[in-house]
């Protein structure tokens, strides 16, 4: 289970690192194609890269999805906490559990409702293909504008995101029913410093 505890930041890093390489040769081609080279030119204008763009866009609408998970698992995701910080410790644990137990059933629920709408959309009608299962009255669903594939592809980040979200609300509960403690993020930190200084000295 360890993969799991970083599973966000490497979800964001490749969907990052994807994107950018995917822009930068996409802004590339398009500059190189204006240059007017006999056969450079010709090739370059056949490479059909319109997709590009709608497949950058999908990309951020995952890492967004996956980065709010991040966030609850590790302290950085917004709350407004001044009033209940200044209550007595007792009741500051019974509304930090209140809100802890809310965000995992608001989560759940969006999970829930986003893994029918998918399931409706076109993933019945997929899996159903897929296994060789009747497709009668199934709808095979809408596709994307320039990249053509089935749009319950990336409407799928609407379950997975928020479900995995609905996980590290429960996870930081448990956490906080047995220790007390919230995940905390220490904005002046930087991974990987503290061990470079300490072989420096």
């Amino acid at each position: 289970m360890k993969w799991l505890n970083h599973l966000e930041e490497w979800l964001i890093g490749t969907l990052m690192a994807g994107a950018t390489l995917l822009i930068f040769v996409s802004v590339l081609h398009r500059y190189a194609a204006g240059w007017n080279i006999p056969g450079l030119q010709d090739w370059l204008l056949s490479i059909n890269l319109t997709w590009a763009q709608e497949l950058t866009i999908y990309m951020f609408v995952w890492m967004a999805k996956f980065g709010a998970a991040y966030g609850v698992r590790t302290g950085i995701h917004v709350g407004v906490d001044v009033l209940i910080n200044r209550l007595s410790p007792e009741n500051r644990n019974k509304f930090v559990i209140l809100g802890l137990g809310a965000g995992a059933l608001f989560t759940a629920i969006v999970a829930c409702l986003g893994g029918y709408m998918v399931w409706k959309i076109g993933a019945h009608y997929a899996f159903a293909n897929a296994l060789g299962w009747s497709m009668d009255g199934l709808l095979e669903g809408p596709t994307t504008p320039d990249l053509e594939w089935p749009t319950w592809i990336f409407y799928s980040a609407i379950p997975l995101g928020t479900g995995l979200m609905c996980f590290r609300f429960l996870q930081v509960l448990v956490q906080f029913v047995r220790t007390g403690e919230l995940p905390h993020h220490d904005h002046g930190h930087v991974d990987g410093l503290d061990e470079e200084e300490g072989k420096a000295a």
